[in-house]
């Protein structure tokens, strides 16, 4: 059974920085990409970073120079570090894998994690 477990959310003052880590764990054969997406109150969910298996990354405008996305793919680990956080980036940040192949192989999905606050006061 797939399973993603993020860490690494909590409450920090502006300016400060977090590192959030997401674990996929299971009969794992392939992951094409893996990304961050974040949810705040009434809001929809929106991407933060994502990042290939070849390690072509892609950012929201607001994160970029400040939030840095990689991977493990040994480990089936993805990490997004986090500097200068602003008040608005308060939100829940999930984990996502996208592209999932499973042993034994069927066709591939996508996963989702259960969610890190991370919380930036001002």
């Amino acid at each position: 059974q797939v399973q993603l477990v993020e860490s690494g959310g909590g409450l920090v003052q502006a300016g400060g920085s977090l590192s959030l880590s997401c674990v996929v764990s299971g009969s794992i054969f392939s992951i094409d990409a893996m990304g961050w997406y974040r949810q705040a109150p009434g809001k929809q969910r929106e991407l933060v970073a994502r990042i290939t298996r070849g390690g072509s990354t892609n950012y929201a405008d607001s994160d970029k120079g400040r939030f840095t996305i990689s991977r493990d793919n040994a480990k089936n680990t993805v990490y997004l570090q986090m500097n200068s956080l602003k008040p608005e980036d308060t939100a829940v940040y999930y984990c996502n894998a996208e592209g999932l192949r499973s042993l034994p192989l069927r066709g591939a999905r996508d996963y989702w994690g259960q969610g890190t606050q991370v919380t930036v006061s001002s």
